[in-house]
């Protein structure tokens, strides 16, 4: 079994390349990118701070230490604080997407490293090659078998984000090449996340995005003090994707073949409403009917065309779908969100209980459409029989937020300003956090005034 071991392995040539990053490499778009993952997921982690599942999060964490847990004055260890940010930062479902994946970096990324640099580190130079990094490689994992991890059962960004977390922290901690092969190595034995969340709305998905922060950090520092884990971790057979997408074979190359050259994380949507990232498009086309004067009640029938690798997730069961059974389940229906969009302009999660949504969520159905280019873009379709015979239809030809219509800088801080002050903080405080953070990655990581 050893002589079928490769010369060089995928996790090899990957740690060459981000040894080589050092501050000051990264292109301009690039960072600009991260000073906008930085802003926005700060602001999802003080919009949430209030929710139940924050404080079990935060209740349930027993290594007390230095690092910030934003929006909050109990402070934990680098591990602690990235677990509860990042749960936070991800609980809404309104956090960034890479529209390749689908996975979510910020809400993984940011926070780790954040607090291995607030902790280890204080240098915001290396703390933004860092998110650069863990960003880059959760985004790339998730181009080496498109769509086969989500229909094992598991949650792309739980497992792709550990492994990214691992590779941002080392980059953030100056590790060398054989340090971050370790790292890599270590962090596919701490991937986890199962999607049985979807059956009733539980929250574990929220929990992933920290899970995966406060694994990549663990993976981290054991690398750092000589810890040796396997170098076919991605290619191997019983390695990452043998696990998690049932093959090792992949291409690799949209791993590794221009990192460092060409940067994805450019391309990061930012979301206009706060569910699933595949339904927006369907959100939108349903304001554009509501717009024209159709009222729910002159619909006979909706039928959408949909994405094959969207179904088992956000139309199945499709009873399920059109009536969800809480709030957060809501979030993961189409059908619903559609409804919802259509009635009241955007998604509510107390429309569970709104009548007239669910009457018109009920008329929902879909049919595949085999070419749809989901993973690639996300689109949305709606074609409505009128109960007067006519048939109208909409498209949505991608994600708003996304590359082909991305936020400015100042949506991006509009959007901070209405989810800090969601979470309760004054205008004063919101106004000096983004102070702090305009200058972050220039000057020591100090997040004594996200504390509150």
């Amino acid at each position: 079994m050893t002589s079928e071991l490769p010369d060089i392995a995928v996790a090899e040539t990957l740690a060459q390349k981000i040894a080589a990053l050092k501050p000051g490499m990264l292109p301009a778009e690039t960072a600009r990118k991260c000073e906008d993952l930085l802003i926005d997921v700060v602001g999802l982690c003080v919009t949430a701070r209030n929710e139940d599942y924050v404080k079990a999060a935060l209740d349930g964490s027993d290594d007390d230490g230095p690092c910030t847990v934003i929006g909050h004055a109990r402070t934990l260890t680098a591990s602690g604080a990235a677990f509860v940010n990042g749960t936070s930062a991800h609980g809404e479902d309104f956090d960034d997407t890479f529209e390749g994946g689908p996975v979510h970096a910020g809400a993984v990324i940011v926070p780790a490293v954040l607090a291995t640099c607030e902790r280890h580190h204080p240098d915001g130079r290396y703390a933004l090659t860092g998110i650069a990094v863990g960003t880059e490689v959760l985004c790339r994992l998730s181009l080496v078998v498109p769509k086969a991890v989500h229909k094992a059962g598991f949650h792309p960004t739980a497992i792709f984000g550990a492994m990214g977390a691992a590779a941002g922290v080392g980059a953030a901690l100056g590790l060398n090449a054989k340090q971050i092969v370790d790292a890599l190595g270590i962090a596919g034995s701490l991937s986890s996340g199962i999607i049985e969340y979807l059956a009733e709305g539980a929250w574990t998905k929220r929990m992933h995005a920290g899970w995966a922060a406060q694994s990549g950090i663990r993976a981290a520092l054991l690398a750092k003090q000589g810890f040796v884990g396997p170098r076919t971790v991605f290619e191997g057979v019983h390695g990452l994707f043998h696990g998690f997408a049932h093959t090792t074979r992949g291409d690799y190359d949209a791993l590794v073949g221009d990192f460092g050259t060409r940067w994805v994380t450019d391309t990061l949507a930012f979301k206009p409403y706060p569910c699933g990232t595949m339904a927006q498009p369907y959100i939108d086309c349903a304001k554009r009917f509501a717009a024209r004067g159709i009222k729910p009640e002159d619909i006979e029938s909706i039928l959408c065309e949909v994405a094959e690798g969207t179904v088992h997730r956000l139309w199945e069961p499709l009873a399920d779908k059109q009536r969800p059974r809480n709030g957060y389940s809501a979030k993961f229906a189409v059908p619903y969100l559609l409804a919802a969009g259509f009635v009241h302009g955007a998604f509510t999660e107390s429309a569970i209980r709104d009548e007239r949504v669910l009457a018109l969520a009920s008329k929902v159905k879909f049919v595949i459409d085999p070419d749809n280019p989901y993973p690639n873009n996300y689109t949305g379709h709606i074609k409505a029989t009128l109960k007067d015979g006519r048939v109208i239809e909409d498209r949505q030809p991608y994600l708003r937020g996304g590359a082909q219509e991305p936020l400015t800088r100042q949506d991006v801080t509009d959007k901070f300003a209405l989810n800090v002050q969601h979470g309760g903080w004054s205008r004063a405080q919101g106004e000096a956090a983004l102070k702090l953070l305009a200058g972050l990655y220039g000057g020591k990581i100090d997040l004594h005034a996200l504390r509150s």
